[in-house]
């Protein structure tokens, strides 16, 4: 009885299933990405306009980024606290939006409805909070894997709840909101107790890499069924029990990786846990002599940076690595004969834990916010206007690529995680240099549209989608790694408030302008081959506030668009590229000598 016991505590506290949980918790929490199919009937129901939808869409995107309360929270409150405020405002927020589309209360004013949208997104902060900063602390030598991996859930949130809805069938395209409303709250009051930190640290296994390589596959399987799944569904219509059919499914792979602590809870017996204690030991003992050795290094390196020359940084790593143990050791030796007085430097270095507020002096967290906001605004712009760039090129089914992006997203989150991990282990080099990739590659996709190629659209939704969602898993991973743990929710939130600005600048100023501007010259030209009667027609839908049924059609709607966002994501490649070469010596001291 004693050893079931044992065996059933030890599963609930398995860090891999806080992890499989918080994959459940995210798989439901990327409400934001339903607004395109939330937005119509909002719009119908209430009669909204154009520019009436696009400001609630603008509250979507607030309260999808916003989470500065979420991560204060999250450093006072328990994770379950969190969880089931984010579960409250969830409900409160899409529960009253459902109320009030069925007409079973007034209709408030736009701003209230913005308001409403704003505290039911919101809700999502709290789950990507609660669920990042539990995991990451859990597995803190697996950063990369595991905030890639749940970012990409979160990102493949819309297809898994649009496929859940299908399987409802409600007649009433209401339902899908009530859906959103109560779905997400259950799941997260289901999950609030199991999503926590676990002291995940001590829990290292053999096969953790082959856990990991479990996980990876159910991934790219499930990324590929949906990408399958919505073609098909787009393409042909399905009957019913295919529709129920390819639900199941997907609930089995959803459910799959619940597999790892299973295993890992039923199969290590006794002979089993020796090995891993013996490892667990093990490691303890080589975090001890490391921790020996930081505590030793510490009151000297900042007496390293002020006497190392220059030059040194561009040495081969083995040779700087060389040169600053000697630097060291000359310092030490002086130090004991009293020939020089070693100082300790005010607040932390990089790589210990930051506060909020001393993050935001420091130069490498302000190189890191730019660089994201104009790679990932970037990467948000053409996501929220594909449908007017494919429509602009003359492509019939826009869906498809709605579809195919996000996609894309997922595994450019997925594989964002595992090759900058790949980086850091195997060659103890800067993380964000895997950003500055990811950025390259969305300048060539940027690139694509503006020249309007044949078939540069599915390159362009590829690259992009690649580029942009593997932001989301490098830069939380680099953030954790260069400004530590303990403020980690608020630095993470304070990072996701450059989502929405660059797609404010990028959508909101430039490619709205531009695309308005270049519809009203078509609109004109047509005009004047048709005669004075049709500027009695445009004065006339003017004063309707019908404006907004201009449409641009041609390469040259999004042409000077694609090509800025093009030059400043070559511009966010340089940012990154110069904090890798800031972040070099932090790198090499985390990593270089696991890698050597």
């Amino acid at each position: 009885m004693n050893f079931w016991n044992r065996r059933t505590v030890g599963f609930f506290n398995s860090r891999w299933l806080v992890f499989v949980s918080s994959m459940w918790l995210l798989s439901c929490a990327g409400i934001g990405y339903l607004f395109g199919s939330l937005s119509p009937i909002i719009k119908s129901s209430l009669g909204y306009n154009q520019k009436q939808i696009a400001g609630v869409g603008v509250a979507k995107n607030l309260g999808d980024s916003v989470g500065f309360l979420a991560g204060s929270l999250c450093e006072v409150l328990p994770t379950w606290a969190a969880i089931f405020i984010g579960a409250l405002q969830n409900l409160f927020g899409y529960g009253w939006v459902w109320l009030i589309v069925t007409h079973r209360v007034p209709t408030p004013p736009i701003w209230a409805m913005c308001i409403l949208i704003f505290i039911g997104t919101n809700g999502e902060t709290y789950f990507n909070t609660a669920a990042l900063v539990s995991c990451v602390q859990n597995f803190p030598k697996n950063r990369g894997p595991v905030v890639g991996i749940l970012k990409g859930f979160a990102g493949l949130s819309g297809a898994i709840l649009t496929q859940v809805y299908a399987l409802i069938n409600a007649p009433d395209k209401a339902a899908l909101i009530f859906m959103v409303a109560v779905g997400p709250t259950m799941v997260g009051i289901g999950l609030m107790f199991v999503v926590r930190p676990v002291g995940g640290h001590r829990q290292v296994y053999a096969s953790d890499g082959s856990s990991f390589t479990f996980i990876y596959s159910i991934c790219l399987l499930l990324a590929a069924y949906l990408m399958g799944v919505m073609l098909l569904e787009d393409l042909i219509n399905v009957s019913r029990w295919v529709v129920i059919l390819f639900s199941l499914l997907l609930f089995v792979l959803l459910l799959l990786p619940v597999v790892v602590p299973l295993w890992l809870g039923c199969y290590l017996q006794l002979g089993s846990d020796v090995e891993e204690s013996l490892l667990i030991q093990s490691q303890k003992d080589e975090n001890d002599k490391a921790r020996q050795s930081v505590d030793a290094n510490e009151v000297i390196l900042s007496e390293v940076e002020d006497e190392k020359p220059r030059e040194v940084d561009l040495l081969p790593a083995v040779e700087r690595q060389k040169r600053i143990a000697q630097l060291q050791a000359r310092l030490f030796q002086a130090a004991a004969d009293g020939a020089v007085r070693v100082k300790r430097r005010k607040g932390p270095r990089r790589g210990e834990d930051f506060t909020l507020s001393q993050a935001l002096v420091k130069a490498d967290f302000w190189l890191m916010w730019f660089s994201l906001l104009l790679g990932s605004g970037s990467g948000l712009t053409v996501i929220d206007n594909l449908g007017q760039i494919s429509q602009s090129l003359r492509y019939d089914n826009t869906h498809i690529f709605v579809s195919m992006i996000s996609i894309w997203n997922f595994l450019g989150r997925i594989g964002g995680g595992y090759f900058s991990e790949i980086i850091i282990r195997d060659y103890a080099y800067p993380r964000p240099v895997a950003l500055a990739v990811a950025q390259f590659i969305m300048a060539i996709g940027h690139f694509s549209v503006a020249m309007a190629w044949p078939g540069a659209m599915y390159i362009a939704t590829l690259l992009i989608g690649l580029g942009y969602g593997a932001h989301w898993s490098i830069v939380p991973a680099a953030a954790s790694e260069l400004f530590g743990l303990k403020s980690f929710g608020a630095l993470y939130n304070f990072l996701t408030v450059a989502n929405p600005v660059g797609s404010l600048i990028f959508s909101g100023l430039i490619a709205s302008t531009i695309y308005d501007y270049e519809a009203e010259k078509q609109a004109h030209m047509h005009h004047h081959h048709r005669g004075s009667s049709r500027m009695l027609e445009k004065v006339f839908l003017d004063a309707l506030n019908l404006e907004d049924s201009l449409k641009c059609e041609g390469a040259i709607c999004f042409f000077l668009t694609s090509v800025i966002m093009s030059g400043l994501c070559i511009v966010a490649l340089f940012l990154s590229m110069i904090l890798v070469y800031r972040t070099k010596i932090v790198y090499s001291n985390l990593y270089g000598k696991s890698h050597s």
